[in-house]
């Protein structure tokens, strides 16, 4: 995909809540040229107040745009990428930030918008919802999922670039299905944990009492417990199977830790534990080395191969130029 020589960058968001919101904030503070609409009135006129363009119709906000990215709840995903592919030009590169990919790949395949759309997950958030929770900083150093098609290499690569340079974020390439399953794990059954957690302190008849002593671990394990009810409802439903995949694997190991528990099995349970923390240890930091791999035109199938196992392996982008067809990438990959 080639942006217009005349003129710089022009971007459009749809849906504004906390996600579309802090990349619409990201995208004006960085001074590109961005127009934002949402749905609600009184969310436009709050990106308004805030000196961030929007525009009352749809159609207007996207119309002459180089890249469109959509937001709002999962469900609705399907429609407004028809409905935004029908007012923007060949050229105009979309995304999406929705929380699960699979489903949405295959819809835009089928709607034969593969080499334009580019599925896409910024990893970041809060338990906050709404352009008042909204921060332009929310994705800087953060993984943002992109799913690349082998008809989609351009819109990929320019779209790793925007992110790579302007979001200050890992770009994490992967198969749309294997994100679903990955993010299973690694967010939706944190959500599913943490709503236990919560619910059952608040059924508890020591309810109170709980409450009033709950520290550091009881508040870590529930904070997205606090996400708005609805959203962590689309998030969960829109990635079923997964999620009770690896529900599954989560409480075969909780029955080891409870079956240590119930035998006195002191050194089972201690070795379970040094297992887990050895997972927890490595979020703390972990060590990557850098490679740089070019493709020349032609190499498609290759290429998309290539950025598959980068992000199957745990690895990222950092950065992506495309010389006169010939791709090359900043890549880093965990030390084993």
């Amino acid at each position: 995909m080639v942006l217009r020589a005349d003129a710089r960058l022009r971007a459009a968001v749809v849906g504004t809540g906390l996600i579309g919101g802090s990349v619409l904030l990201r995208l004006h503070a960085a001074g590109v040229d961005v127009t934002g609409w949402d749905p609600d009135e009184r969310t436009r006129r709050q990106a308004r107040l805030a000196g961030v363009p929007t525009a009352d119709r749809l159609a207007d906000a996207v119309a002459d745009r180089d890249v469109v990215f959509l937001g709002g709840p999962l469900p609705t995903l399907p429609a407004t990428l028809v409905e935004v592919a029908a007012a923007t030009a060949e050229h105009c590169l979309l995304t999406d930030v929705g929380s699960t990919k699979a489903e949405l790949a295959g819809f835009a395949a089928e709607q034969g918008l593969t080499s334009r759309f580019v599925p896409g997950h910024p990893m970041a958030g809060t338990n906050r919802a709404g352009l008042a929770a909204a921060l332009p900083e929310l994705f800087t150093g953060a993984a943002w999922v992109l799913c690349p098609a082998p008809d989609g290499l351009a819109a990929f690569r320019r779209l790793a670039t925007l992110v790579t340079d302007v979001f200050a974020a890992r770009v994490v390439p992967m198969a749309a299905d294997r994100h679903d399953a990955v993010v299973a794990l690694a967010s939706h059954v944190p959500h599913l944990l943490a709503g236990a957690l919560a619910g059952a302190a608040h059924r508890s008849p020591l309810r109170e009492a709980v409450l009033a002593l709950a520290a550091g671990s009881f508040r870590d394990g529930t904070r997205v417990a606090g996400t708005p009810a609805q959203r962590t409802g689309n998030m969960l439903r829109g990635n079923r199977d997964q999620v009770l995949a690896a529900l599954d694997q989560v409480t075969a190991f909780l029955d080891e830790l409870a079956g240590a528990l119930r035998s006195d099995d002191a050194d089972a349970l201690t070795a379970r534990y040094t297992e887990a923390g050895a997972a927890r240890a490595e979020l703390a930091g972990r060590p990557y080395d850098e490679q740089v791999r070019s493709f020349p035109p032609g190499a498609e199938p290759a290429e998309v191969a290539w950025l598959h196992g980068i992000g199957a392996a745990g690895g990222h982008l950092s950065g992506c130029r495309d010389v006169a067809g010939t791709v090359s990438y900043v890549a880093h990959l965990p030390q084993p």
